[in-house]
């Protein structure tokens, strides 16, 4: 009987400021999953998107972790330094005719989109256009067909997804040469042998498109779970665009406590005041994710 397969999750933040509340409850989640299947959590520094990067963010970012106690395995992996694979995995697509060139500009896309029943899909403008050597700058679109691409999320269970309806031919190379979320995040995880993803709700409309860029190439699927975000008294998700505050550092034990009563773990009171290591070891024994099930959003 071949031996189990070790669990292999991850975390994959962007270096784009200093983590918040929202981040770090996605990163917990994430970890105590691996560590409660005695699993390997490794993590990725999302820095392709070069333009929004900070620099000595990354750097914030692995001293928050280790502030909370949440310890990586093996090495930091980074986009950045993994361009020459990208770019290889973009032109087989291109060698066989996956892809095409989309000319299209933002402002054209927005004019047609308000005529659109369903306005976040690209209506394929670009796609049998003949490509030139002298074509003007452009993104490259992968062809999409009418597929339904179906997976089982351990929180929402089956998610189907019809990629001609709800997604349509989407962008694996912007314009400005950098490689999109949706390819990179697929050739990451198979570089990193990752078998399951752990994850905020807002990115599971991105699941389908990512299983079917796996198939593709041969890739295989990992098993995912996408958590709750955490949202405002408004109701929007902390995040950098809404101004959310970077986590407080000098009371990781307390705020931890908070974010085990967020994932609704309900750790006991008299842990309100142990420190870390402390609460990540009842936690890790006692986590139960099936807590979250079905939920999209959490108010803080």
């Amino acid at each position: 009987m071949p031996a189990k397969e070790t669990y292999t999750g991850r975390f994959a933040p962007s270096p784009t400021g200093p983590l918040h509340f929202g981040s770090l409850y996605t990163a917990l989640a994430s970890f105590l999953e691996a560590r409660s299947q005695q699993g390997k959590w490794l993590l990725r520094i999302d820095d392709i998107d070069i333009p929004r990067n900070i620099k000595g963010a990354a750097d914030v970012i692995l001293k928050t972790l280790e502030i909370f106690g949440l310890h990586w395995d093996d090495s930091v992996y980074y986009q950045s330094h993994k361009l020459n694979d990208y770019n290889d995995i973009l032109k087989e697509l291109e060698n066989r005719k996956l892809t095409y060139p989309c000319t299209c500009s933002r402002k054209e896309l927005s004019y047609i989109h308000t005529k659109q029943t369903s306005p976040d899909i690209y209506p394929g403008i670009c796609r049998d256009k003949p490509a030139t050597a002298s074509s003007p700058p452009h993104a490259l679109r992968v062809k999409t067909g009418n597929c339904i691409i179906s997976f089982q999320d351990d929180l929402h269970g089956l998610i189907s997804h019809n990629l001609a309806e709800r997604h349509g031919d989407f962008i694996l190379q912007r314009k400005d040469r950098i490689i999109a979320y949706q390819l990179a995040v697929v050739i990451d995880d198979h570089r990193q042998n990752i078998t399951h993803v752990v994850r905020g709700y807002d990115l599971l409309d991105s699941t389908p498109k990512q299983i079917y860029l796996q198939q593709k190439l041969g890739f295989r699927t990992p098993e995912y779970m996408h958590v709750p975000i955490i949202v405002d008294e408004q109701g929007y998700k902390l995040s950098k665009q809404t101004c959310a505050q970077a986590v407080d550092l000098k009371r990781p034990h307390q705020v931890i406590f908070e974010l085990l009563t967020l994932l609704k773990q309900n750790p006991p009171a008299e842990l309100q005041h142990a420190p870390p290591t402390e609460l990540l070891s009842w936690a890790q024994s006692h986590w139960n994710p099936a807590l979250l099930k079905n939920l999209r959003a959490i108010s803080r």
